[in-house]
Parts: C-alpha cells; sequence; structure tokens
C-alpha cells in the first residue's frame, strides 16, 4: 500500500496525541475500541440517535451492527462497533474484532474508504452526503435510515480524526 509523504508522517489531528509507534492501526480492533469510547462521550450520537428511533431498529436483537475497513488495506471489515438502547442513550457496547458475522441488511451497517479518505473525512473536510455522492465512502446498510440521521452520520465520521490512530500499515483483519 502507497501513501501519500504527507499521510505516512501524520495522517490524523490526533497524532498529537502520541509517537505513531504507540498508536494502534486506523480501523483496527484496538482502534475500535477507543472509538466506542468516544462513541459514547459524543452527545449527538447517543441522544439523536434515540429520539430519530435509528438505535431503535434492529430486529429485535438487542444492538446494531457497524463494521468499518480501510478499502486500500483489503476488501473485508477490520473491526466492529454494536450500539445498542441503554436507558436513553444510543451506547457503544462493544468495539474490537469483527464478530458478527451474519448482518441484517435491514438494520447494520458496513463502512468501507481509502485510508486517504477517511483521514479527510476525519478532519471535516466533507460529511457523509459528499462523501457518498462522490464514491469516497462505499456505504451498505439501510439507505433510508441512513439518510435520516445524516447529523449523528457526520459526527461518527469526525470520531476518525479524534480517535488516535496510525494509517502508516494497514490493520490486522
Amino acid at each position: 500500500m502507497k501513501l501519500r509523504p504527507a499521510l505516512a508522517v501524520c495522517a490524523l489531528a490526533a497524532c498529537a496525541a502520541g509517537p505513531l509507534a504507540a498508536q494502534p492501526a486506523l480501523m483496527s480492533a484496538e482502534w475500535a475500541q477507543g472509538a466506542c469510547e468516544a462513541w459514547n462521550k459524543d452527545s449527538v450520537l447517543t441522544d439523536q440517535l434515540v429520539e430519530t428511533g435509528w438505535v431503535k431498529n434492529d430486529k429485535g436483537r438487542g444492538f446494531k451492527v457497524m463494521h468499518v475497513f480501510r478499502s486500500d488495506c483489503g476488501a473485508a471489515p477490520t473491526a466492529e462497533l454494536r450500539i445498542a438502547l441503554k436507558g436513553e442513550k444510543a451506547l457503544c457496547v462493544y468495539g474490537g474484532k469483527v464478530e458478527t458475522t451474519q448482518l441484517e441488511r435491514s438494520v447494520d451497517y458496513v463502512m468501507s474508504a481509502e485510508t486517504a479518505r477517511w483521514v479527510e473525512m476525519g478532519r471535516g473536510d466533507y460529511g457523509p452526503m459528499r462523501a457518498m455522492m462522490f464514491g469516497r465512502l462505499e456505504f451498505v446498510g439501510p439507505k433510508m435510515e441512513a439518510m435520516g440521521n445524516m447529523g449523528p452520520f457526520e459526527n461518527f465520521l469526525l470520531l476518525v480524526g479524534k480517535v488516535p490512530g496510525s494509517a502508516q500499515g494497514c490493520p490486522a483483519s
């Protein structure tokens, strides 16, 4: 995998948090743990996804699944987040390696983009609508549901820039 030199030096604003060697690979299981913690601190995600009913669309399973990966690192998801209604909050209850092998297309999400695109979205260079319109973000899941939740969806993409992660090297699958 080739990255542009600027990305190889410091891909994310989170690089200021410490040396690249100490950071987990972006979209790795370890990174997903940090993303889960960051999700739970974001009131747009925890509150608005309850208000819109997004978190309740779980097919009675008790959680929704989000798989994410860097498409220039392979064609399979490398990280999983599970979101569940806890009290009156849409909380991330699991962030780590991919464990859910059977996704529900009407409930769950799979998102992928090239590393450079994840970095751009994490910086807030553009939001989810533009990312999907221009093919910068591949998305599988309930599209109408996602369209009704663009504000929270944008906050999810911004987590990529807030959670420390290295764009050097690919995450283990």
